[in-house]
């Protein structure tokens, strides 16, 4: 594997190419669309530490959502503590997905949080100085992610090359959050 210094290889930088874009420029996505032609796929790949249960999915195929892989997204990214969902945000799905390919891995992401119910964050909060009154996780917009291959500096570095949301790096929980907010980062 043909790693750079940042622990992102040239050809997981041209495979994201096209997510990263999407992403990063909503209004051209159909434009860019026909541009790429056939072939035009994203998957990801997750596993729960919480639930157990693992997910390997296409998700869109040449411009178009697939209903039902959104579905099993949603229920995979539910809030574990109580078993609720909420329609995850499909940009943060976007931006993930392009980290992933950028990272030029084979190994699933390793879920720690996605969507949180209100219930939930107010615990969280009441136990850590870290967790937002306000966190998108809330609304389906950011995920908590671990790689084992992958050290927290590079992940943070993938994500924040997609220029597309909020990346916190948490080294010493060695984990990197990934939103589809305003563009910012956060943490060491």
């Amino acid at each position: 594997m043909n790693m750079t210094r940042n622990g992102i290889s040239r050809r997981g930088l041209l495979a994201a190419f096209a997510a990263t874009t999407v992403v990063a420029a909503p209004t051209f996505a159909n434009a860019f669309g026909v541009l790429r032609g056939a072939g035009d796929i994203r998957r990801i790949r997750m596993y729960s530490g919480r639930t157990g249960e693992s997910i390997d999915t296409i998700y869109w195929i040449e411009g178009q959502y697939i209903n039902e892989a959104v579905k099993e997204l949603n229920h995979f990214m539910r809030d574990w503590r109580n078993g609720q969902t909420i329609s995850m945000d499909l940009r943060n799905l976007d931006i993930m997905t392009a980290a992933h390919r950028l990272l030029d891995v084979d190994e699933p992401y390793m879920l720690l949080s996605g969507y949180r119910s209100p219930q939930t964050n107010a615990m969280l909060r009441s136990r850590s100085g870290g967790v937002a009154k306000n966190s998108l996780h809330m609304k389906g917009q950011a995920a908590d992610l671990r790689l084992k291959s992958r050290s927290v500096g590079q992940m943070a570095r993938a994500a924040s090359a997609c220029s597309a949301g909020g990346v916190g790096s948490y080294s010493g929980s060695n984990f990197v959050h990934m939103d589809c907010g305003p563009v910012r980062t956060w943490g060491r």
